[in-house]
C-alpha cells in the first residue's frame, strides 16, 4: 500500500474508533484504565528469542503471559488481550519475539501504588530500524502514533487516561555522527509535538538509553539521550543487560529486566 493510501486507511479506522460504541473490546468486556505508548525501534518492538535462524522460538517467560488485565491496542485499533509478539502487525517487515511491554504491565499490576482493579491498555507503535528523523512531526510514524494513541483513549469510553510514553530507540542514530549529535534536538522536539498534538503538555515520557548500535557512534547517541531536557522526562539506562549473539538486540530476559525497569521508573512518579 502506498504511504499516502497506508495513512487515508489509517486515519479512517481512527474516525470509526471515535464514532462508535468505545466499551467494545474484542474478546472480553475489560477497558483500560492505564494507556501506555510504546514507541521506537526494535528494541522496543521486541527481538527476544527472535535473533536466530529468522524466527521466534516461541518462548514466553511468565512475566509475558497474556493477562485479562493487559490489552493491546490491534493494527485495526481495537482492543483485544495482549500476547507476545506484542508488536504483530505493528512492526511490519520484521521477525518479532519478546519486548519490554508485556513485562512492564505485569510489573505495573503487582504494585500497591496502582489503584485495585485497574486494566493496562498498551499501544504498540514501534518500527525497527527507524532513526529519530523517521519519527518527526509529520512522518508517517508520527502520525501513526499520534491516531494510534488518540484512538486508544477513545475506546476507552473515559474510563482510561494516556499514563505515558515508552520510549526505546537510537540504535540507527549512531551509524552517521551528524545524526548521533542531531539526537538530543530532534529528541526534545518530538516530545514536545507529541505533548501538543495529544493535548497533554505534561505526559511522562520514559525513555531507554540505548545498549548497542548499529554503528560506531554509540557513545555519542548515549551522551545525548542523557543531555534531553524537557519537563517530566525519565530516563532508564539498558546498558549491562544481555545482548543477543547479534550483538543489537535485547534477550528475552533483558527484555523482562527492562519492563521492571521502567515500571518502576513509573511507579516512582506516582504519589
Amino acid at each position: 500500500m502506498e504511504p499516502a493510501a497506508a495513512a487515508a486507511a489509517t486515519m479512517l479506522l481512527v474516525l470509526l474508533a471515535l464514532f462508535k460504541a468505545p466499551t467494545a473490546v474484542a474478546g472480553g468486556e475489560r477497558t483500560p484504565t492505564l494507556v501506555f505508548i510504546l514507541a521506537g525501534q526494535s528494541n522496543m518492538g521486541g527481538r527476544g528469542g527472535a535473533t536466530v535462524g529468522g524466527k521466534w522460538d516461541g518462548y514466553v517467560p511468565p512475566q509475558c503471559a497474556p493477562s485479562p488485565r493487559t490489552l493491546r491496542l490491534s493494527p485495526a485499533l481495537r482492543w483485544e488481550e495482549a500476547r507476545e509478539p506484542l508488536h504483530a502487525g505493528v512492526d511490519v517487515g520484521n521477525v518479532l519475539g519478546v519486548g519490554p511491554g508485556m513485562p512492564f504491565a505485569h510489573a505495573v499490576l503487582r504494585s500497591a501504588r496502582v489503584p485495585k482493579g485497574s486494566v493496562v491498555g498498551l499501544v504498540p507503535c514501534a518500527q525497527g530500524g527507524t532513526p529519530i528523523a523517521n519519527w518527526s512531526r509529520g512522518t508517517d510514524l508520527y502520525d501513526r502514533m499520534v491516531t494510534r494513541a488518540r484512538a486508544a483513549v477513545a475506546g476507552t469510553g473515559g474510563r482510561g487516561r494516556l499514563a505515558a510514553m515508552l520510549w526505546f530507540q537510537g540504535e540507527t542514530d549512531t551509524i552517521r555522527r551528524e545524526d548521533a549529535l542531531a539526537y538530543a534536538g530532534r529528541m526534545e522536539a518530538m516530545v514536545r509535538d507529541v505533548r501538543r498534538d495529544l493535548a497533554m503538555p505534561d505526559l511522562l515520557v520514559i525513555q531507554v538509553g540505548i545498549a548497542t548500535g548499529q554503528g560506531k557512534f554509540v557513545d555519542l547517541v548515549r551522551k545525548a539521550q542523557r543531555a534531553v531536557r524537557v519537563p517530566n522526562l525519565r530516563y532508564v539506562d539498558a546498558k549491562g543487560l544481555p545482548i543477543a549473539n547479534d550483538y543489537t538486540h535485547l534477550t528475552t530476559q533483558a527484555q523482562v529486566r527492562l519492563g521492571a525497569m521502567l515500571a518502576d521508573a513509573y511507579l516512582a512518579t506516582l504519589h
